[in-house]
C-alpha cells in the first residue's frame, strides 16, 4: 500500500459509534448548520417506512438533528410513495423536479434531483432498500462533516452479509466492488484505494461541493462521485465512516454486470484519452432451444452540475 493511503487510512476512517445524535444535534446548532436526508427510491415499499420512521423519530422529533426527510420516487409501481408519506417524509416525484430538463433513467437521476429538491447545508443519501436500518448510520455520517470543516464528503464502508444456497455469508456482498471498482481506482485513481466501499449508497456531503459535480444517472453515480469530488477537492477532504453491518437485498449475476458496465463507462470517460468503449453489452439465457443473446444499452447520462443549472435559469430569468 501507498504510504499516502495508509497515512489517509489512520486520518480519515471513523467509527460510526464515535457519535450521538443529541451532541451532534448540538453541534449543527452551534454551527447553525441544516441537514437534509435524500432516499432514492423506486418499488420499495417493503423497506421504505422503517427508514422514514427510523429518522424520523429518533434524529427529527428526537435528537434533533435532521431538518427535512425527502423520498424521491422514481415512477415506482408500488405503495412506495404512500407508505413513504405516512411515515413522515416530504415524497417528490423524480419527473417533477427540474422538469425543464425531462428525465432519464437510473438511481443518479433520483439523486441529482434530490439535491435540487432540499435546501439542508449538509445533505445525507441513504438508498432505501436496506434491511435493519439504524439511524446510527446517518449519526455516523455527519458526526465527520460536523466536526471538522476540513472534510467535506464522507461515505459509509459496512460488512454486506450474502444469502447462498450454504446460508448467509458474513461479508460476501459487494461483487461489483471487488470485481470492477476496485481494480479500475487501484488502477486509475490509486489515491483513492483506501475507500473499503467506493460503491456504498450511504455519503453525505457538503452542498457547496455537492454543487459543484455532475450525477452520472445510472449505476455509476457513486464512482464519478467518488473521483469528480477527490479532484475538486482533494483526497483529505473525503472520509469514510465504519457504520458495521448493512443488510439489502441482492441482485442477480446478469443485473450486476448490467451494473459493472455502467460503471465501467462512467471510469472510462473520466480518463483522458482513454477510448471508451461501445454502451452496448451482451449477455445470455439459456432457454429450451439452446442460447439467446440478449443485448442491454449500458451507456450513461451525465447530469451537470447543479452549480450551472441555477446559473443558467438565472440568466434567463434576467432577460427582458
Amino acid at each position: 500500500m501507498h504510504p499516502d493511503v495508509r497515512r489517509w487510512l489512520r486520518r480519515r476512517t471513523f467509527s460510526a459509534t464515535s457519535w450521538s445524535a443529541p451532541a451532534l444535534a448540538e453541534a449543527r446548532r452551534a454551527q447553525g448548520t441544516t441537514v437534509s436526508v435524500v432516499l432514492p427510491a423506486l418499488d420499495e415499499e417493503a423497506t421504505v417506512g422503517a427508514i422514514v420512521t427510523a429518522i424520523q423519530e429518533t434524529l427529527v422529533l428526537g435528537a434533533p438533528l435532521v431538518d427535512e426527510v425527502v423520498v424521491v420516487d422514481s415512477g415506482s409501481a408500488d405503495r412506495t410513495a404512500a407508505v413513504a408519506a405516512a411515515a413522515g417524509a416530504r415524497v417528490v416525484d423524480v419527473a417533477t423536479v427540474l422538469p425543464a430538463h425531462g428525465r432519464v433513467a437510473g438511481k443518479g437521476e433520483a439523486l441529482w434531483k434530490g439535491l435540487a429538491a432540499t435546501t439542508g447545508d449538509l445533505v445525507v443519501f441513504v438508498d432505501a432498500d436496506l434491511v435493519g436500518f439504524d439511524p446510527q448510520f446517518v449519526v455516523g455520517l455527519l458526526g465527520p462533516l460536523l466536526g471538522d470543516p476540513d472534510i467535506g464528503y464522507v461515505k459509509a464502508l459496512y460488512d454486506r452479509p450474502l444469502t447462498t444456497a450454504e446460508g448467509v455469508v458474513p461479508s460476501g456482498g459487494g461483487r461489483v466492488t471487488e470485481l470492477v471498482a476496485r481494480p479500475l481506482l487501484n488502477a486509475f485513481w490509486p489515491e483513492l484505494a483506501g475507500f473499503v466501499q467506493p460503491l456504498s449508497g450511504e455519503y453525505a456531503g457538503r452542498r457547496e461541493l455537492l454543487e459543484q459535480v455532475p450525477f452520472v444517472s445510472g449505476y455509476g453515480v457513486e464512482l464519478g462521485l467518488l473521483v469528480d469530488l477527490a479532484g475538486l477537492a482533494g483526497v483529505d477532504a473525503l472520509a469514510q465512516v465504519d457504520l458495521g453491518t448493512r443488510r439489502h437485498s441482492h441482485q442477480s449475476d446478469a443485473a450486476l454486470g448490467r451494473m459493472a458496465g455502467q460503471i465501467l463507462q462512467t471510469a472510462l470517460v473520466r480518463r483522458p484519452g482513454v477510448a471508451v468503449p461501445g454502451a452496448q453489452l451482451v449477455q445470455f439465457l439459456r432457454t429450451a432451444d439452446g442460447v439467446e443473446a440478449v443485448s442491454w444499452d449500458v451507456g450513461v447520462t451525465e447530469r451537470p452540475p447543479l452549480r450551472t443549472v441555477r446559473a443558467a435559469e438565472g440568466r434567463r430569468g434576467s432577460r427582458p
